[in-house]
Formats: C-alpha cells, sequence, structure tokens
C-alpha cells in the first residue's frame, strides 16, 4: 500500500467519527479543524521509514479527536441566545427605516458570533451583517438601515446567529425564531413637500398653480394682496389699513366634491419611465392629488383594476381616509394581462351612483383599447366628470425629434409621428364627447393632475 493511500485512510479514520459527532452535536466544522485534521495523516508519510512510530501516529489520531470534542463541548445550546427585533411596521419606498437588535446571551461563556438578519435582498440592509462578541448574561444592541427599493408586503424571518467555537474548529449556526412584518409604503416624500410648500404659500415651486376661484363662497380661508380681477366686496378694510395696501378674503366653497380615481393594473402599465413602472407614477401622483383633495374638504375613492377588479375604496372625506388608500394600494402591482374596461366601468356604475370627478389613468396604445376608453368615458358625461389621464411614451417624442434621421431611425422617426398623429386623434375624440384629458409624461404628471383639479374646482364644473 503506497503512502498516499495509507494517509487518506488514516484522514478518513479520523474525518468519520469527527462527521459523526457533527452531526450528533448539530455543528458545523471550519477549515482549521481540516488542517488540524492533516496532521496525524500527514504523520503517516514517516511510517515506512520508522514502524516504531505507529504508536505516535495513534496517539495523535487520539489527541485531534480529543481536542476537537473539547472545542465543539464549548459552542453554547440553542436556548442560551435569542434575538429580538424592533422596528417600525410601516416604512416608504427609498427612504431609510430604522431596524434594533437586541441578542441575549443567557449563558457563563463569551461567545463570537457573526449575525445575520433574514431580511428578503429588496429591503437592502446596511449593513447587512454584524460580528459581535457576546459576553456571559449580556444583551448586544445592534443598529442597522433598511432603504426599500421594492414597495409592498415583506416578512423578515429568523435573525441567523453563527457562533465560532472556542478554538475556532467548529461553528453553530442559530436561528432565532423572531419574525416581524413591513408594509413598504410608495414614497411620500411629495406629500410632505405639497404640506411644506402650502403652509409657505410657495406651491409655484411644485409647479401648482395658484387658481381663484369664482362663484358665490362662504367658508374664509386666508388674506391675500387685492388683484384686479377681485370682487371689491370681498376687501377687507381693517386689514388693508393695517398692512396699508388693499387686502381681501379668499374663500372656499362649503361644498364636498367627490373624486374616484381608476388605475389600470394592466399589462401597459407594466412598462417603465425612468426606472419605474407607468403604475407607480400613476399611483403616485393619485396621492398626491388624493392628499391635495381631501385638504380641500373633497371626498376620495379608489378603483384599481386589470382582467378583474382588485380593490375598491369607497370616497370618503377626512384625512383618516389617506391611510385607507396608502394601505389599500401599496401592496398592488401591474399584471401582465389584458385590462377589462368594460368591467371597471360597470362595477363603477352599480358602486359609485352619486356625481364624481372620475380620473382614469392609463396607457393606450392601440385601437381596441382607445376605442373602448372613448366610449366608457364618454358614456360617463352627464352622469360624472370623467378626465382621461393618457401617458406617453418618451420614445415616441425623441423618435419624432431626431432632426437628421437616416437608415432605421428614419423608419422609426415615421412610425412614431404616426402614433402620435393617431394618438392626437383619440384625444381630439374624447374632447368631442366632452370628455376631459390629459396628455402627460408619466414622470411629470403630478403638477399638471393637480392643477387640473384646482380648475375643476375654480369653474365648478361638478
Amino acid at each position: 500500500m503506497t503512502p498516499f493511500l495509507v494517509t487518506l485512510l488514516k484522514f478518513a479514520a479520523i474525518a468519520a467519527p469527527l462527521g459523526a459527532a457533527a452531526r450528533w452535536l448539530r455543528v458545523t466544522p471550519r477549515i482549521r479543524l481540516v488542517y488540524l485534521a492533516l496532521i496525524p495523516a500527514v504523520a503517516t508519510f514517516a511510517l515506512p521509514f520508522a514502524p516504531q512510530a505507529l504508536w505516535l501516529a495513534a496517539a495523535l489520531d487520539a489527541v485531534v479527536l480529543a481536542v476537537a470534542l473539547a472545542d465543539a463541548a464549548s459552542l453554547p445550546r440553542t436556548r442560551e441566545l435569542s434575538v429580538e427585533r424592533t422596528a417600525l411596521h410601516i416604512a416608504s419606498l427609498r427612504k431609510p427605516h430604522a431596524v434594533t437588535l437586541t441578542v441575549l446571551n443567557h449563558g457563563q461563556r463569551t461567545y463570537q458570533a457573526d449575525l445575520r438578519d433574514g431580511v428578503p435582498h429588496e429591503l437592502c440592509p446596511e449593513p447587512a451583517e454584524f460580528n459581535l462578541e457576546l459576553t456571559p448574561r449580556s444583551r448586544s444592541t445592534l443598529h442597522y438601515v433598511l432603504r426599500p427599493r421594492r414597495r409592498g408586503a415583506f416578512t423578515i424571518e429568523g435573525a441567523q446567529l453563527r457562533i465560532r467555537s472556542r478554538w475556532g474548529l467548529w461553528q453553530r449556526i442559530v436561528v432565532c425564531p423572531v419574525i416581524t412584518r413591513l408594509a413598504i409604503y410608495p414614497d411620500i416624500k411629495q406629500l410632505s413637500q405639497y404640506a411644506l410648500l402650502a403652509r409657505t404659500n410657495r406651491l409655484s415651486l411644485m409647479g401648482v398653480r395658484r387658481t381663484r376661484r369664482v362663484g358665490q363662497d362662504h367658508d374664509f380661508e386666508r388674506l391675500r394682496d387685492y388683484t384686479r380681477d377681485d370682487n371689491y366686496k370681498h376687501l377687507d378694510w381693517r386689514a388693508t389699513a393695517r398692512r396699508r395696501k388693499l387686502t381681501v378674503r379668499d374663500y372656499q366653497t362649503s361644498q364636498s366634491q367627490r373624486i374616484i380615481f381608476m388605475l389600470d393594473c394592466g399589462r401597459m402599465m407594466t412598462n417603465e419611465a425612468e426606472g419605474i413602472s407607468l403604475f407607480d407614477h400613476a399611483l403616485n401622483a393619485s396621492l398626491l392629488l388624493s392628499y391635495v383633495a381631501l385638504r380641500q374638504g373633497d371626498q376620495v375613492g379608489m378603483i384599481t383594476f386589470s382582467d378583474s377588479i382588485h380593490g375598491y375604496i369607497p370616497p370618503r372625506g377626512g384625512m383618516q381616509q389617506m391611510n385607507r388608500l396608502l394601505h389599500a394600494s401599496f401592496n398592488r402591482f401591474p399584471e401582465l394581462v389584458e385590462s377589462r374596461y368594460d368591467l371597471a366601468f360597470r362595477y363603477l356604475a352599480a358602486h359609485c351612483r352619486q356625481r364624481a370627478l372620475v380620473v382614469l389613468v392609463t396607457n393606450v396604445i392601440d385601437e381596441v383599447n382607445a376605442n373602448q376608453i372613448q366610449e366608457y368615458l364618454g358614456n360617463l358625461v352627464g352622469r360624472h366628470l370623467p378626465l382621461g389621464v393618457l401617458l406617453r411614451d418618451r420614445r415616441l417624442f425623441d423618435a419624432v425629434d431626431l432632426e437628421h434621421p437616416a437608415g432605421d431611425n428614419l423608419w422609426r422617426a415615421a412610425a412614431a409621428a404616426d402614433i402620435l398623429t393617431w394618438r392626437h386623434q383619440v384625444l381630439s375624440d374624447l374632447h368631442g364627447k366632452g370628455v376631459l384629458s390629459l396628455d402627460v409624461f408619466p414622470e411629470n404628471m403630478t403638477a399638471p393632475l393637480v392643477n387640473r383639479y384646482l380648475e375643476i374646482k375654480a369653474r365648478h364644473l361638478l
């Protein structure tokens, strides 16, 4: 038998009992243990030259086994360690969200450990792993930040502790069963930004125009400088004398109006603009307008649909409705199915009988869907005030805007021009049916949508 074969057999003789011990103790060997097990195996090369060294090899085997087993015994039992997690259950897309972990060592020994929390990769934990020393009877507090890159409902499962033995020959994986449910809402930065600018009277920075209401109003809103279009009856003479400039009182209508959003979740809304889906752009703009309308005292509802009705929030007033809208939409995503406009509008007719501003946000690129939208929005005229928000495809406009197209670009420009001509006709047909329309790029739709709502309010179209 060759020395190499003897060495392999010797290594196997050592590895077999160590493997059995690992399964029994539920531990995993580390590379250090492999190196240690190689020492007696390599020593067998000396046996052909010194047969009397056989006893030394056997002694080395016994020492290695004893050291390995003693080191394995230094690992903690599962019940000696536990993890607690503290985090708010609601977070915002792409916004930092703090999480706190508390690791408790109930044992009497000090352990070296690596900790990795059971966070889905979409939540992007920073840092992803901790190295820590767990002293006896101690509590170790760790902090990390989530930066969610996808909205929806997520579950943070058990935290995983990888414990190293005293001499580093073994490790034990301890999974602490701590479950945290997390709801990632759309980025509501725009809401807070709107609220701040509204308080400081600087909404023009968001592209929102200040629109003066016409008609007979009742509830006082604020004081402002006089303009030539103002009714002299609204002059506040006391404020004028105090400020030494003509000052008028702004009033708001007391009548509560209704807005119902119809958000298309079909395949055409899966297209992306600036890295996010058209549906996400539509949802963000709708939520901001909902916030504005609720602050104006109006009622807001929402229908989400594709080939079926996914959700319906009846129109209600009050800022609590904002929470209902967020909760109903945060886990909604576009699907690769054809949208059923007929189903959506039948549902609207059955559940929304009071006159409302119906805002349909969709992406239309084929004649079949365009004809359906024209028909169903046109049928709403008289019972409701329909507003069709049609999202533009920037690639079409970029293709047409090429100064000197040639080759394939020439064909693309011609095809894009044909689609845009057809699209313009769709918008004209909607206008002819008495349907309001908004033709915007997805990433720029928020301010035009809010402005259109304020214009409707000012003209009392509802």
